[in-house]
């Protein structure tokens, strides 16, 4: 029994039921060849991993497997959806867009005439803006006018309930007049 390849150990006994005992025979000779190196590794992994054998692992691992494959299948198929209906009909107008047509663009040259505008001297010109400048005041002080009216009928009202408000004594005639103006 002197064997190099065996290494020395001092044994501990430890009680376990007879059903357990030959259970744990049949496992250690899958893992290992020898008890001690098999609870070893059983207890490593468990250290490493964080888990007790007292917690479940809730669904087991084939179920866990199946439910992620079918997530990434239906991730696959959104993403192919997407390159179906968007990217690629996007990317075909585009193109048509950039394509150049020489035998379009020479038709649509022939066929676009300038019109001759009429020609104005300066004083028509200035007589022209000084108009629109007239009427772009008078319209102005009309606006300046209809507010001033509306703030000089504007009271505040303290309420007993919250915040106040304010107030608008005009008639409706007077406020579909400034309604009509704008």
């Amino acid at each position: 029994m002197s064997s190099n390849h065996q290494k020395k150990y001092s044994f501990s006994a430890i009680s376990i039921k007879p059903k357990v005992a030959t259970r744990f025979r049949k496992f250690s000779k899958e893992i290992t060849h020898s008890h001690t190196d098999t609870l070893e590794a059983m207890m490593n992994f468990f250290d490493l991993n964080e888990l007790s054998p007292n917690e479940s692992l809730g669904a087991n691992m084939k179920t866990l497997e199946n439910s992620l494959k079918k997530r990434i299948n239906a991730l696959v198929a959104i993403i192919r959806d997407i390159e179906k209906n968007q990217t690629k009909p996007t990317n075909a107008m585009l193109e048509l867009l950039f394509q150049e047509n020489p035998k379009e663009e020479e038709a649509q040259e022939e066929l676009f005439e300038f019109e001759q505008q009429e020609l104005i001297t300066e004083n028509e010109e200035l007589n022209h803006y000084r108009n629109r400048y007239e009427e772009v005041q008078q319209q102005f002080h009309s606006v300046k006018y209809d507010l001033e009216k509306i703030i000089d009928k504007t009271t505040y009202v303290k309420s007993s309930f919250g915040g106040g408000y304010l107030k608008l004594d005009l008639s409706k005639d007077e406020f579909e007049n400034i309604k009509q103006k704008l």
